[in-house]
């Protein structure tokens, strides 16, 4: 498949799973109560759409906007988060999906007409990522508003059985030496596309040091939870005290107990906690302190990188292709999987689901490289540095498209309302 073809099959995609996000939603739950975490589904749309048409498509022909007089409503810096619900800021959805659908078909008559230059095809794919990760915000949204999970999900298991499979496959070994972190500075392409928070790559010389094959799962925290360990302000730092005290955290906010039984929430529905599935909805305060309480410790962001890619400085865990049956992704299984499945997606030192099921906590602030250049979209990186931390690997909510071993995500340390786990390391 040539470059334009593979970008207009990622557009196809991305478009077809945006509007299976919205389309099954009633008025009522379109019209969500404020959340500090998510956006109005609507707005998702219109700012979806207003990138395609900011960044490209009005400098086709020196063109203007496609909807005049609304770049400030869809312009996420120009619209504060809080104004996005005030009555009569955000179109109707009929107005704004004739607006979205108007912006996707003109983006797949240009691809189609086969004249996109080099620049125009980045700038293109920028944007179908962009929308990806709008994507994984939409299905974030479903999951904090107690929603269906989305169609393309498989139906999530309600039994009452849980599996006894094992929890934890040990420590992967990774020895000392130089690995490559990031990528390299290069022109931004289509071909090899990675954003500005990832380059320039470097080499960082590393210690040895053992990091756990597979994700902390649900079992292992509920140890944790069930050793007081909320209430032990000995393992919490500074940070995580604080955190504490801001509200009363006794297990993770998707947790409960029914029936002197650990049930945990997904999307509209209660289920039987499994010992053997990841533990997801967790904050970096949590990971931190759970590490305390096992002897552990969180890995580095050059830690968790050179585990995932080895010396060689692997695209994906296993090779430089993707291939999406070795990742829990796209909001397919929605991180409903044993943290010992998927073994022929391990990375070059058996560590399992390093890309997809859940975004891990690293111990780094999220900061720019040495070197460090903005690309297209000043905003993708820079608001961000500084106050957040970096997780590695993607969710069972991101595009399979879009992920990599070197992207990297920035959250605040005290969410805990986005699909983000972690892994361990041997102090």
């Amino acid at each position: 498949m040539d470059s334009t073809a593979l970008l207009l099959s990622m557009l196809n995609e991305t478009n077809t799973r945006m509007l299976d996000l919205l389309n099954d939603l009633s008025d009522d739950q379109l019209a969500v109560p404020y959340h500090r975490g998510i956006n109005p589904p609507i707005w998702e749309l219109g700012h979806c759409a207003f990138f395609y048409d900011f960044f490209l498509l009005r400098h086709l022909n020196n063109q203007g906007a496609r909807m005049p007089g609304y770049d400030d409503v869809w312009d996420s810096l120009e619209n504060y988060h809080e104004d996005r619900w005030r009555e009569g800021v955000i179109p109707n959805k009929a107005t704004t999906l004739d607006y979205y659908l108007s912006i996707i078909e003109e983006m797949r008559s240009f691809l189609q007409s086969g004249n996109a230059i080099p620049h125009q095809m980045y700038l293109c794919a920028y944007s179908i990522y962009h929308q990806d990760m709008h994507i994984e915000s939409l299905i974030q949204a479903r999951q904090a508003l107690t929603y269906p999970e989305p169609t393309f999900t498989t139906k999530l298991e309600t039994s009452t059985q849980t599996s006894t499979k094992p929890c934890s496959l040990g420590d992967a070994i990774v020895p000392a030496g130089s690995y490559p972190i990031g990528l390299p500075a290069a022109p931004p392409s289509f071909e090899g596309f990675c954003f500005d928070n990832e380059k320039p790559g470097f080499n960082a010389e590393l210690d040895a040091f053992a990091i756990s094959k597979t994700l902390v799962s649900c079992g292992e925290f509920r140890e944790f939870v069930e050793d007081g360990s909320y209430q032990n302000k000995n393992l919490w730092c500074f940070g995580g005290r604080h955190w504490l005290r801001e509200d009363t955290h006794l297990h993770p906010p998707s947790w409960k107990k029914q029936d002197g039984e650990w049930i945990l929430q997904r999307f509209d529905g209660w289920h039987p906690l499994q010992p053997n599935h990841p533990v997801m909805f967790v904050s970096y305060w949590e990971a931190e302190a759970f590490c305390r309480w096992a002897g552990r410790r969180l890995p580095t962001e050059y830690e968790w990188e050179a585990a995932a890619r080895g010396p060689q400085g692997n695209r994906y865990p296993w090779g430089n292709t993707m291939d999406t049956t070795r990742v829990d992704m796209d909001g397919k299984r929605m991180g409903q999987v044993a943290v010992d499945e998927f073994p022929k997606g391990a990375s070059p030192f058996g560590c399992l689901q390093m890309l997809g099921t859940a975004w891990e906590w690293t111990t780094n602030q999220y900061l720019p490289y040495d070197g460090f250049c903005v690309d297209m979209y000043p905003y993708m990186s820079t608001l961000q540095f500084g106050d957040h931390k970096t997780t590695k690997g993607g969710s069972c909510a991101t595009s399979s498209q879009l992920i990599r071993n070197t992207y990297r995500q920035a959250y605040y340390p005290s969410r805990n309302d986005v699909f983000t786990g972690f892994r361990t390391c041997a102090i």
